[in-house]
C-alpha cells in the first residue's frame, strides 16, 4: 500500500512546479536533510523520454541564473533566475540521434556538448540568445559545429586556458581530444593524447597547488576506467605523463574533483557498490606530490547507492548518488580523513539500490546558492540549503599601484586589493570587475571589488587601481667601431646610425621612441677615438642611454705609406748608396741627372733594402726615383 501510494502521489506531481521545504525528513514525496525544493521541471516539459547530465550559466550582464539539462534527444536551457518558478526557455535537439549520454560544459558565454550518439560531434551554442527569448519554449540551432570527431562521451574545460578536452571519443584511443576555444565558434584542433588509453571523466587545471614542481602548469587529472592518471598538456604538441594510481576493488573510475587547495583529489568508482555489494564508497587521493600520488583515504556513504558525478565548491562536495540523490559532504576536515554527510535531497524516493537511476550529475557553483539536480527519470530539479547563510559578508577594498611588466602587461589578484573583507563563515572569494591591466589603462582605474561567502552571498567595495610603467626603454646599440677616410680629405662625417638602423630601441608601451644620437650625424670627425652615445625616454619619462668608441683614423697612400719609411744613405756619397723602404718592398729605382737622363735601371727588386753602386758615375746631382712614386736628390762626391 505504501508503495501505491507513493506512486500515485509521484504521478500526481509529474508536472508539479512549487516550492516545497524540508519538513519532517521530507519535500513533498522526496527524503531530504537540510534542503529545499525549489521547483521541479519534467521530462515531460521538456519532451524528453531520460535525463543525463547537467551545468549551468550565469549571464554576466545581469546575474541571472541558467540551468542546462542534457537529455536523450537534446539539451535544454532553463531560466532559474525566478528558482520558485523556472521558465523552460527551449532546447537545442541533438545533432544526430537520440543518446543515453551527454554532456554539457560552458566557456565564454556558449555553450559545448558532445554525445555518445554517432556522428554527433561537439555543438556550439551562444548562451547570450537566452537573454532574448519572447515566446519559450523555442527550438534552437546551434551556432557552430566541430565534426572533426565522431562520437565521445564527455567534454571537460579549462576556462583559464579557453581549451576544451574531448575524452572517450573515436579518436587518440578514447584519450583527450584537444580543442582551442578561445574563439568558441571557431574551435581549432590541437591533437591530443592517446598514451594512458580511454578517459571517462577528466578535470583540467591550470595548477597552483601543493607541487611547486608543476606550479602554473596545465594539468589532467584523468579518470581512466581502472586507474587516475595525471599529465602535464602546458604543451599540446608534447604532453608529458607525470604519473598514474590505482586502489583497491576498483570497479569503474568513473570521475573526480579537485579540492580548491589543489592537494586532494576525490573520486567516485561507478560500479564497486555493484560489483563489492559495500556502502556507497568514495576514494580520497592526497596529490601533494604530483609525481608520487597516495590513497589518503576512503569514505563510505549511508547507502548502498551508486556514485556518479561530484564537485567540490568551498569546504563541501555535492555528489549525484544515483537512487540515493544529492549527497551534501562537509570536507572541512578532509586533511584529517574525515568528511562528513551535511544533507541530501534524494530526487529517487522509491529506494536507494545499487542501480543506474536517479540523480545523474549536480551543479552546486550558482551565486545564489540554488543547486541543479538532472535526474534521469524525473528531469530538473532545483534545490537549495534549508540552512543557507544569508549573512553577505563585509567588502573592505584597498587602493594600490601596480607596475606593468616588460610585455606592458600586468594581473592584479583579489588579495592584493582585499583591506580586510570578512565573512560570518570564515571564508571568502573576491572577483575584480577588471584584474588584467595593459598600457591602455596607465593612470587610475576604478574596479568594484565583489566578495561572496560560500553561500553565494555578496558585497561590493570599489579600489582605484593605479597602474604605472617604471621600465625604461631598451637600446640595441652597436659594439665599438673602427672607420677611416682617405688621405686628402680633413675629416670623416658621421652617419646617421638611428636611421640607417644600426641602433634601435623598443620600450613595453611607448610604440615609437624618439633617439638621439650625440655627436649628431653630419659631425665632422678627425683622427681620434671618439664616444658615441645615444639616449631615448618612452612616453612615462623612463629613459635609457648607451654608447660605442669609434676609432677614426686615415688611409694614407701608398706615396705616403712609402715616403714615411724611406731612407737614403750615406747622401753624399762617394761610391754605394743605401736605399732602405721600412714599409713597402722597393720595386724599381732609375737614376737621371740634371738634364733628365737616364743612367741607371734596376727592376724587381722585391726587397726592402737596395745598395746601388754609384761608383761609375762623376761628381754631381743626381736623382734617384724609387717605384716611380718617389724622386729623391743625391750628391755624388
Amino acid at each position: 500500500m505504501k508503495n501505491l501510494l507513493l506512486i500515485a502521489a509521484l504521478i500526481s506531481m509529474q508536472f508539479a512546479i512549487s516550492q516545497t521545504p524540508c519538513s519532517g525528513g521530507t519535500a513533498g514525496v522526496y527524503p531530504c536533510d537540510g534542503y529545499d525544493l525549489q521547483s521541479r521541471v519534467t521530462l515531460g516539459t521538456m519532451s524528453a523520454g531520460s535525463g543525463n547530465d547537467s551545468w549551468g550559466w550565469t549571464d554576466p550582464q545581469d546575474g541571472k541564473e541558467y540551468a542546462i539539462m542534457a537529455l536523450d534527444n537534446g539539451t535544454a536551457f532553463v531560466d532559474i533566475s525566478d528558482p520558485v518558478n523556472p521558465v523552460y526557455l527551449g532546447k537545442l535537439p541533438t545533432h544526430t540521434s537520440s543518446s543515453t549520454w551527454r554532456d554539457v560544459k560552458t566557456y565564454n558565454n556558449h555553450a559545448f556538448i558532445v554525445s555518445e550518439a554517432n556522428g554527433h560531434g561537439m555543438q556550439v551554442f551562444d548562451l547570450t540568445r537566452l537573454r532574448n527569448v519572447s515566446n519559450p519554449p523555442q527550438t534552437f540551432n546551434s551556432d557552430a559545429h566541430f565534426n572533426n570527431f565522431g562520437d565521445a562521451h564527455n567534454i571537460v574545460i579549462n576556462e583559464d586556458t579557453g581549451y576544451a578536452y574531448v575524452v572517450g571519443s573515436d579518436f587518440y584511443n578514447g584519450g583527450p581530444y584537444f580543442i582551442n576555444i578561445q574563439d568558441p565558434v571557431n574551435p581549432i584542433d590541437e591533437g591530443g593524447y592517446s598514451i594512458d588509453g580511454y578517459s571517462h571523466d577528466a578535470q583540467v587545471v591550470t595548477y597552483n597547488g601543493p607541487d611547486s614542481d608543476h606550479t602554473g602548469k596545465e594539468i589532467l587529472i584523468g579518470s581512466n576506467a581502472n586507474e587516475v592518471v595525471i599529465v602535464d598538456i602546458t604543451n599540446k604538441a608534447a604532453p608529458v605523463p607525470i604519473s598514474t594510481i590505482s586502489y583497491g576493488n576498483v570497479g569503474y573510475t568513473h570521475q573526480g574533483w579537485f579540492t580548491e587547495n589543489q592537494r586532494y583529489f576525490i573520486l567516485g568508482d561507478e560500479t564497486d557498490e555493484l560489483d563489492f555489494g559495500f556502502n556507497t564508497r568514495t576514494i580520497v587521493f592526497d596529490f601533494d606530490d604530483l609525481d608520487n600520488p597516495t590513497i589518503h583515504f576512503e569514505y563510505s556513504g549511508p547507502t548502498s547507492a551508486i556514485d556518479h558525478n561530484g564537485y567540490v565548491k568551498g569546504n563541501k562536495y555535492y555528489l549525484s548518488n544515483y537512487r540515493a540523490g544529492l549527497r551534501v559532504l562537509d570536507i572541512t576536515d578532509i586533511a584529517s580523513g574525515t568528511m562528513v554527510e551535511e544533507g541530501y535531497f534524494d530526487t529517487y524516493p522509491n529506494n536507494n539500490n545499487a542501480n543506474f537511476s536517479g540523480a545523474w550529475s549536480v551543479y552546486p557553483y550558482f551565486g545564489s546558492g540554488n543547486i541543479v539536480i538532472s535526474d534521469i527519470n524525473r528531469g530538473l530539479f532545483i534545490v537549495k540549503s534549508a540552512n543557507l547563510d544569508t549573512t553577505d559578508p563585509i567588502a573592505v577594498c584597498q587602493n594600490i599601484t601596480a607596475q606593468l611588466d616588460e610585455n606592458g602587461e600586468v594581473v592584479v589578484s583579489g588579495s592584493e586589493v582585499d583591506g580586510g573583507s570578512s565573512d560570518n563563515s570564515g571564508s571568502y572569494t573576491i572577483t575584480l570587475s577588471q584584474n588584467s591591466f595593459d598600457c591602455s589603462d596607465i593612470g587610475t582605474n576604478n574596479i568594484t571589488v565583489t566578495v561572496t561567502d560560500p553561500s553565494g552571498n555578496t558585497d561590493t567595495c570599489s579600489a582605484t587601481i593605479t597602474i604605472e610603467d617604471n621600465i625604461a626603454p631598451v637600446l640595441d646599440c652597436l659594439g665599438n667601431q673602427s672607420v677611416t677616410f682617405d688621405e686628402g680629405e680633413a675629416f670623416y662625417t658621421l652617419p646617421d646610425y638611428v636611421a640607417l638602423g644600426e641602433v634601435s630601441g623598443t620600450d613595453n608601451c611607448t610604440t615609437s621612441l624618439s633617439i638621439t644620437q650625440n655627436p649628431p650625424a653630419g659631425t665632422q670627425l678627425a683622427e681620434g677615438v671618439y664616444g658615441i652615445s645615444f639616449a631615448t625616454t618612452d612616453d612615462e619619462g623612463n629613459s635609457v642611454d648607451c654608447s660605442f668608441e669609434l676609432t677614426v683614423s686615415e688611409i694614407l697612400s701608398v706615396e705616403t705609406i712609402l715616403a714615411q719609411g724611406l731612407v737614403l744613405y750615406p747622401n753624399p756619397t762617394q761610391s754605394e748608396l743605401v736605399i732602405f723602404s721600412g714599409n713597402v718592398n722597393l720595386e724599381s729605382i732609375f737614376v737621371t741627372d740634371i738634364s733628365g737622363k737616364r743612367l741607371m735601371d734596376v727592376n724587381n727588386i722585391n726587397s726592402e733594402r737596395l745598395n746601388l753602386d754609384m761608383s761609375s758615375l762623376s761628381k754631381g746631382i743626381y736623382f734617384i726615383n724609387i717605384n716611380n712614386l718617389i724622386t729623391k736628390r743625391v750628391i755624388k762626391n
